[in-house]
């Protein structure tokens, strides 16, 4: 298995500490989170990491990485950013963002679940949404599951009956899932990518979130599963998420949703 981090964008609600840097350099208990991601990710026996970056390359750097480049980072958005590293997709993949850290706990789960494609949802998110939010029920997003598999996710603030879980960020693919995703990618590229319109919930195809393909490969009747995980992660997505995390690490607080590696 190989991991795939998403790195490429600006980070534009967190440039009160990433004016210089890529997002995912922005440093967290003493190290960049993507440095602790790695460490996370090879903790766990991941071995090949890829990283696809973007904005301000240049300051990405770290060993015994492989790297690809979005050169497009600033007109294009996940979906795009994954598909430059596709000739990566050659046997099960984790496919994570950058600005996100999980417990070694969570990333174990995950590599154990056997699905072609699986996405990580945690049932128990609202402490920690509360928390981090001064008005969390104004910022939810869809995950509805029925008989084992999720038939919608992303839309935004929609009933509370179909937010009982949170997307987090980390989606699994096994080589016949990456297949699939490929094919739904390229079929919906060939009628979309050149329109300046909305697709599903993104502002178009080129600006694709992944949850949006995830709504597509699922639209196409394919099997997209829940991998339900218990806390054990971190987002990191404005200024206000560094402050108030930096300020539980001091304190000794963070422990009741993240515990640090």
């Amino acid at each position: 298995m190989k991991a795939i981090i998403l790195a490429a964008g600006i980070g534009t609600r967190l440039e009160k500490y990433t004016k210089n840097l890529p997002k995912c350099m922005l440093r967290f208990n003493g190290k960049p989170l993507i440095e602790w991601q790695v460490k996370t990710l090879r903790a766990c026996e991941i071995k090949e990491i890829v990283v696809v970056k973007g904005y301000m390359p240049d300051k990405l750097n770290i060993p015994n990485v492989k790297y690809y480049v979005n050169e497009d980072y600033a007109s294009t958005n996940m979906v795009e950013t994954l598909i430059c590293a596709e000739e990566e997709m050659n046997e099960d993949i984790l496919v994570c963002y950058s600005d996100i850290l999980y417990e070694k706990k969570t990333i174990k789960k995950i590599i154990e679940v056997n699905v072609d494609i699986g996405v990580a949802v945690d049932e128990n998110y609202w402490d920690y949404w509360s928390a981090r939010l001064e008005k969390p029920e104004e910022d939810t997003e869809s995950m509805v599951i029925r008989e084992g598999r999720i038939v919608e996710l992303g839309s935004k603030n929609p009933k509370k009956e179909y937010a009982k879980y949170r997307y987090v960020g980390i989606i699994k693919f096994s080589k016949a899932g990456a297949e699939i995703l490929k094919k739904v990618y390229y079929k919906n590229k060939k009628k979309y990518f050149d329109k300046d319109k909305p697709w599903m919930a993104s502002k178009s195809f080129k600006k694709a979130y992944m949850t949006c393909m995830l709504n597509a490969i699922i639209k196409s009747g394919y099997k997209v599963e829940p991998i339900i995980i218990n806390k054990g992660w971190l987002e990191f997505d404005t200024n206000e998420d560094y402050e108030k995390i930096t300020k539980w690490l001091k304190d000794g607080s963070l422990k009741r949703f993240y515990n640090v590696n």
